[in-house]
């Protein structure tokens, strides 16, 4: 087994390190362990605007980024050390989580937390939840992978996962939201993300005789930061690549009362746009609804297009600061 752990704290270059071990080590075993920047991981399946607070993520600067497995979305930060085991399919069964959660709640039994599998995939302490597992399986390889709750800050886990389930109406997987709590509560006084991430190493190297450590060499980082900026930063991987849904937002403004009901397709272009409201325009609304057809659902690229129209001829006094919640 190789273990390897990320010296990055990017989440979009670390995430992107599981797909490159996964096509490059084929018949490797894996432990890899990386700890990000304050970050969303949203499942493979689910659409990401209904799961993530945008307006909140854009002013923390907070990456969000869309990993290969399925599952809920996960606020990451420097609190949350995250795992991944990669492993040759061969006879294992997909649906059993507990061979790689085991090292996890062994090592946090031996040290008096009374951790344990709760359901199919979560980690509990104390009927509360601090490690959440994925899975895939692609390649010929099984890739597991759990987030470790240790000191996370968990008001912006809060606020960064808080959106209106009235605006998006799909049949995307959604995230189910469990009463979760930090690590630090039950460990020793003065344990970091850092050294519990040392003592975790040290456990495996224990249980598997033939594990040794690998760092990822230039030539593999430079794979890497390929796969990120083709695909692991982008906008059409990370929100363009999500599932068919309907879109609906109510505003009001200086103008008048504007209701937005918009058909999203994959690929994030909006397929349908109807406006209604109590506004006054010159021109027909059905050449703005228009003028949007074909368009990214991406509030930056939205900004940018509004700005080379006149909207006063559609709202009445608008500005673009004011009409551009109506696509949040």
């Amino acid at each position: 087994m190789l273990i390897i752990e990320s010296t990055s704290h990017d989440a979009y270059v670390n995430i992107a390190s599981e797909e490159f071990l996964m096509k490059n080590y084929p018949d490797q075993d894996i432990f890899l362990l990386y700890v990000n920047a304050p970050s969303i991981i949203v499942g493979k399946f689910q659409n990401t605007l209904a799961e993530i607070n945008l307006d909140y993520v854009k002013e923390n600067n907070i990456k969000v980024v869309r990993r290969m497995s399925g599952g809920g979305a996960v606020y990451h930060d420097l609190g949350n050390l995250n795992f991944s085991f990669h492993v040759p399919h061969k006879d294992q069964d997909f649906m059993d989580f507990s061979q790689f959660t085991k090292p996890v709640v062994d090592m946090l039994n031996e040290m008096g937390v009374n951790a344990e599998l709760v359901g199919r995939n979560d980690l509990l302490v104390d009927g509360k939840k601090f490690s959440g597992n994925a899975k895939l399986s692609r390649h010929g390889k099984i890739v597991q992978h759990g987030t470790i709750l240790i000191d996370s800050e968990m008001e912006i886990l809060a606020s960064a996962l808080k959106v209106n389930p009235l605006k998006f109406v799909d049949k995307a997987t959604k995230s189910t939201r469990s009463r979760v709590t930090n690590l630090i509560h039950y460990l020793p006084e003065g344990t970091t993300t850092e050294s519990f991430k040392k003592l975790l190493i040290d456990f495996i190297l224990k249980e598997n005789e033939h594990a040794k450590i690998h760092s990822f060499t230039e030539d593999e980082m430079n794979e890497i930061h390929k796969l990120v900026e083709e695909k692991y930063s982008t906008w059409d991987w990370n929100f363009g690549f999500s599932p068919n849904y309907n879109f609906q937002r109510a505003i009001k403004v200086p103008a008048g009362f504007i209701e937005a009901h918009i058909e999203v397709e994959r690929g994030g272009n909006m397929k349908k746009v109807k406006i209604f409201g109590d506004f006054f325009a010159s021109q027909p609304i059905e050449e703005f609804e228009d003028y949007l057809i074909g368009q990214n659902h991406d509030i930056d690229f939205l900004e940018e297009h509004l700005s080379k129209i006149d909207l006063t001829q559609y709202f009445g006094k608008v500005t673009v600061e004011e009409i551009l919640p109506l696509f949040k």
